[in-house]
């Protein structure tokens, strides 16, 4: 098992929740499920900017209710709150669906405790062809600031443009990742370089909860 299991799958139910919250018949399943990653990918596609942590889905009988967790929750509203009548219209149209569709835009207060956040973060420094060794550095401090217990970042590819691909990984504090009541948040991203993709992995260990 070791290094091989999802630290957020291995979690669900003790520091993890699931991020789509429904209970449906057998026969409607794949549907629901096919409708959340759309709805999943239609909102981190056209609202790349407006830094999105995470997107929980609630179902309620004829009505879909999504939060929006943002660290600029101001790109996402627009003026006057227009900004998500748009985007209900443009989900409705997407799943055909005659489910209300209700959304919630939650604020981020601390970014740097996300690690979706960091890891979008250090693909932009990335694709701006900045060093990686600064970038992980800068990205630890940054963790370090937000007072994070402990943090892994991990880069695979053609680092700084070599012609082997190597994996290159830096720790800072403790990441118990076997340790079941450890919080730890963990994401994955790419960067699209001009020397080709690399892939970017982030482990954060934000507390340790001692009742299960």
């Amino acid at each position: 098992m070791g290094q091989k299991i999802h630290p957020s799958g291995f979690r669900i139910g003790i520091t993890e929740s699931h991020k789509s919250s429904w209970f449906s018949e057998m026969k409607v399943y794949p549907i629901l499920i096919e409708e959340d990653y759309k709805i999943r990918n239609f909102i981190e596609t056209k609202l790349q900017k407006a830094c999105i942590a995470k997107v929980k889905i609630d179902r309620k009988l004829d009505q879909i209710e999504i939060h929006i967790y943002t660290a600029r929750p101001g790109i996402i509203l627009g003026k006057s709150g227009s900004g998500i009548d748009t985007i209900r219209k443009e989900i409705v149209n997407q799943l055909q669906t005659l489910n209300k569709i209700r959304i919630n835009v939650i604020e981020v207060t601390e970014p740097d405790k996300e690690a979706i956040l960091l890891a979008q973060w250090i693909t932009q420094q990335l694709e701006k062809r900045v060093a990686f060794r600064r970038t992980i550095r800068q990205a630890i401090q940054k963790a370090q600031k937000a007072n994070i217990n402990g943090i892994k970042i991990q880069i695979a590819g053609r680092l700084n443009g070599a012609e082997i691909a190597r994996k290159e990984w830096v720790r800072e504090g403790r990441v118990p990742l076997q340790t079941l009541r450890a919080n730890i948040d963990y994401a994955q991203a790419q960067a699209h370089t001009i020397y080709g993709i690399l892939g970017i992995k982030i482990w954060l260990f934000k507390e340790e909860k001692t009742t299960l």
